[in-house]
C-alpha cells in the first residue's frame, strides 16, 4: 500500500472519530444516519478502510460538516501531534510489527484518549530535542528493547547458522582461520581487500567497508585475527541472509533506518554465533562455572580458544546464559575510557529489568568503583609500567548503596586498535541469587573484591569515597530540599 494512502485512511479515521465525538454521536446513531454498518464504520475509524466519495458525502451530511473539511488534511489542534507522528520519518521506518503491533492498532491506542496522549507525545519530542537526541537515538533504544523482549537469543539466526555449517564442512574446526572464511566470502560471490582503506587518512578509523557495486568488502590492514574473523563472519550474514538493506561501513557512518540497524545487529549474532556455536559455548560454561576459585587466565584463554574479541564472547554469553541456562538477571555494557579518566558508555543491554549501572546521559561522572571503569584504569596502569598487555580480565561483587542487590560482574579490558590514547572494557553481570550460587562455585572465592558502588559521583552520599572525582552537587541539593521540606511542614503544623 502506498504510504501516502495509509496516512490518509489513519487521518481520515482520526478526524471523523474526533467529529463524532465532539458532536456527541454515537457508533449506533451513526449507523442508523448513514446505513453503514457499525463494522464498517469501526474499520474506517481504526484506519483500516477509506470510504468512496459516496459514502464520504453520506458521512459528511450525517455529521453536518462539508464534504471538503472531511476530507482536508488539516486536524483539529489536539490532533496535530498525532497526524506528525503518522506523517514522521520514524513511523514510517520502524517496524511495529517487530513489537506485536501494527500501525492501525498504534493509532487505535493513540485515539484513546487524544489529549492525554498528545501530551505524552509532545513532552517526549520536547525532551529529546532539548537533550538533542537524534532519530538514530530512538532506533538503538527501540534495538534495545528489542533485543530484551527476545531475551537476546534468535533461534532462527542459530538455526541460519546450523545451515551454513551444514553447507560448507570446512567450518567444521574451531577456530577459524582466516582464509576459510574468505574462501566461503568468496563462493558467495564477495572478494576482499585490505589495500585500499589505509590509502585515505580520512578512512583511518574504518575497520570495513562494503562496496555492493563490485561486491568488494574492504577491510582495515591493522585488525587482529579476531577483528577479522568477526567481520568477515558478519559480511557472511549480510550475504547468507540477503540483507540488503545495512550500513556499508564499520563503524556506521550515515544515519540509518531502523531496519539498517536491526540486520547490522542479526549480523553481527550471525557471526559471534558462527565462531563460537552453540553447543561448545553451552560445554565451555558449564566447565568453566565448576572452578572453585576464578581465574582470569583460563576466562581470557577463551578468545584464542574461539579467536573472537572480547565484546564477542560477552555478547554470546548474553545469547546463551537466558536461553539455556534459564539465567534472565543478567547485563551488558561496554565503556570507552582515555587517559585523562573520562568514560562513555558506548553500548549496554539489560536483560529483565533496567540494572546497575546504565547508561546516563547528563554528563555525569559515572562511579569509578565499577569494574568496568577500574579495569580500563588497571589496563592504562600495567601498560605504563611494562610491556603493552593485550588483555586484562577483572572480577568483582559489587554492592549498591542503599540497595538489596548485589552483583556479580566479569571484565575484560584491552586498548582500542582505533585510538592509542583509549581502552575499551567489556563487562557482564549478575544478579547474585540463589540460581546464581548453585551454578557458578567459584562465587564463594574469598578472593573476589568486594565493592560498595553507587551510580555517578553528583548523586552519591558515601562520604569516604576515595575515587570519588567531583562533590556529590546533585545529591546535596535534593538533601537540602528535602530539609527545606521538613522544616516547612514543621511550619505549617504549629
Amino acid at each position: 500500500m502506498p504510504k501516502e494512502i495509509f496516512e490518509l485512511k489513519l487521518i481520515f479515521g482520526l478526524k471523523l472519530k474526533e467529529i463524532r465525538n465532539t458532536k456527541g454521536i454515537s457508533y449506533q446513531e451513526l449507523r442508523d444516519k448513514t446505513g453503514l454498518s457499525l463494522s464498517y464504520l469501526s474499520e474506517i475509524e481504526n484506519g483500516k478502510k477509506y470510504p468512496k466519495g459516496d459514502k464520504i458525502m453520506t458521512l459528511s451530511q450525517a455529521l453536518g460538516v462539508s464534504y471538503d473539511d472531511l476530507v482536508s488534511l488539516k486536524v483539529p489542534r489536539k490532533l496535530e501531534p498525532v497526524v506528525n507522528l503518522i506523517q514522521s520519518d520514524f513511523f514510517k521506518a520502524f517496524p511495529l510489527e517487530q513489537f506485536g503491533l501494527n500501525p492501525q492498532k498504534l493509532v487505535e491506542i493513540v485515539s484513546f484518549d487524544p489529549e492525554k496522549i498528545n501530551a505524552f507525545i509532545n513532552t517526549i519530542m520536547q525532551v529529546a530535542r532539548n537533550y538533542e537526541l537524534k532519530r538514530e537515538s530512538f532506533y538503538y533504544a527501540a534495538l534495545r528493547s528489542y533485543q530484551e523482549i527476545h531475551q537476546n537469543y534468535f533461534e532462527e539466526l542459530e538455526d541460519a547458522v546450523e545451515e551454513l555449517h551444514l553447507e560448507f564442512p570446512e567450518l567444521k574446526d574451531i577456530p577459524f582461520n582466516l582464509k576459510v572464511l574468505t574462501d566461503i566470502l568468496l563462493k558467495i560471490g564477495v572478494r576482499t581487500s585490505d589495500q585500499e582503506l589505509k590509502k585515505y587518512e580520512s578512512l583511518r578509523n574504518l575497520r570495513s567497508l562494503y562496496d555492493p557495486k563490485q561486491r568488494l568488502l574492504h577491510l582495515s590492514d591493522g585488525l587482529n585475527s579476531g577483528q577479522s574473523n568477526f567481520l568477515l563472519g558478519r559480511e557472511i550474514a549480510f550475504q547468507w541472509l540477503k540483507m540488503k538493506n545495512r550500513p556499508l561501513s564499520t563503524p556506521p557512518q550515515d544515519d540509518h533506518d531502523f531496519e539498517a540497524i536491526l540486520n547490522n545487529y542479526k549480523a553481527s549474532y550471525f557471526s559471534a554465533a558462527l565462531m563460537m556455536p552453540k553447543e561448545d559455548v553451552v560445554q565451555e560454561i558449564r566447565e568453566f562455572g565448576q572452578n572453585e576459585k576464578w581465574n582470569p587466565e583460563l576466562f581470557l584463554s577463551f578468545l584464542d580458544r574461539y579467536d573472537v574479541t572480547p565484546e564477542m564472547i560477552m555478547q554470546r554469553l548474553t545469547n546463551i546464559l537466558p536461553a539455556v541456562f534459564g539465567y534472565e538477571n543478567l547485563f551488558f555494557l561496554r565503556f570507552v575510557g582515555n587517559r585523562s579518566d573520562y568514560f562513555t558508555l558506548t553500548k549496554e543491554l539489560h536483560l529483565t529489568k533496567l540494572h546497575n549501572p546504565h547508561g546516563n546521559e547528563l554528563n555525569e561522572h559515572y562511579c569509578r568503583r565499577w569494574l568496568a571503569l577500574s579495569v580500563v584504569q588497571d589496563l592504562f596502569k600495567a601498560n605504563k609500567k611494562s610491556i603493552k598487555q593485550k588483555y586484562l580480565a577483572g572480577i568483582q561483587r559489587s554492592q549498591y548503596y542503599d540497595s538489596p542487590n548485589e552483583y556479580l560482574l566479569l571484565s575484560i579490558a584491552f586498548p582500542n586498535v582505533s585510538n592509542p590514547d583509549e581502552a575499551v572494557s567489556v563487562t557482564i553481570g549478575f544478579l547474585i541469587d540463589d540460581s546464581l550460587q548453585e551454578r557458578i562455585k567459584f562465587l564463594k572465592d574469598t578472593s573476589i573484591p568486594k565493592r560498595m558502588v553507587n551510580t555517578t559521583c553528583e548523586r552519591c552520599p558515601i562520604t569516604d569515597c576515595k575515587e570519588r572525582v567531583i562533590d556529590p552537587i546533585i545529591f546535596d541539593g535534593e538533601h537540602e530540599r528535602a530539609r527545606i521540606n521538613e522544616d516547612i511542614a514543621k511550619v505549617l503544623s504549629d
